[in-house]
């Protein structure tokens, strides 16, 4: 009787342990997966989307533009009220004659908004691959939410490495706690996609 007690509490904190091992080693391999480097322009596709959230990814999405990677860019999650040429001014000085070739989407308040929006105008654009410019802490998460979306089409990850974020991310703790926390919304969203409906489901 003495050893079933004591052997008790023991499979009682056997349970939590090995969840956080695997927790542990997922968050290793989704920092470990992250792009190193972006393709070059030469490796073209109908469109560009950049999702907002940092001025960078602006930048590298217009020198795309303008290095002709792409001949039509879209940019999701724009504030309403902003125009393309703010966006132009944002972006460091892109050239005023990138305007004619930039559509914005101001419905998405999320990365799931984000693939719903590029997706609808993909479609209507009749457009079937795409290169997609966005964080590279926050681009396994997006790709998962656009190939759900988008299915049909091509996507070619374009990471952008922010300011302050670095690829030996252990020996900064702003940026682990960044990776972990989109590590956490990863694993969420992923939850999210297995139920029935998705996250839509869910939401209404």
């Amino acid at each position: 009787m003495p050893r079933d007690r004591t052997r008790r509490p023991r499979r009682f904190l056997l349970v939590p342990a090995v969840l956080l091992l695997l927790f542990l080693g997922g968050f290793a391999a989704f920092a470990l997966g992250l792009p190193p480097v972006a393709p070059p322009p030469d490796q073209r596709t109908d469109a560009i989307v950049v999702l907002t959230g940092g001025s960078e990814r602006l930048k590298v999405g217009f020198e795309l533009l303008e290095q002709g990677a792409a001949q039509k860019l879209f940019v999701s999650g724009v504030y309403r009220g902003v125009e393309v040429s703010e966006l132009l001014r944002l972006g460091r000085g892109a050239p005023e004659e990138l305007a004619c070739c930039i559509a914005l989407g101001y419905d998405a308040e999320d990365t799931h908004g984000n693939a719903r929006e590029a997706a609808e105008w993909m479609r209507r654009e009749g457009l079937t691959s795409l290169r997609l410019v966005t964080g590279a802490y926050h681009l396994p998460r997006s790709m998962m939410e656009f190939r759900r979306a988008l299915p049909e089409a091509e996507i070619v990850p374009h990471p952008v490495f922010p300011v302050g974020f670095r690829e030996q991310w252990w020996f900064s703790p702003d940026s682990a706690w960044l990776l972990m926390t989109e590590y956490v919304k990863f694993l969420a969203a992923l939850a999210a996609g297995l139920l029935p409906g998705g996250l839509d489901g869910l939401r209404a």
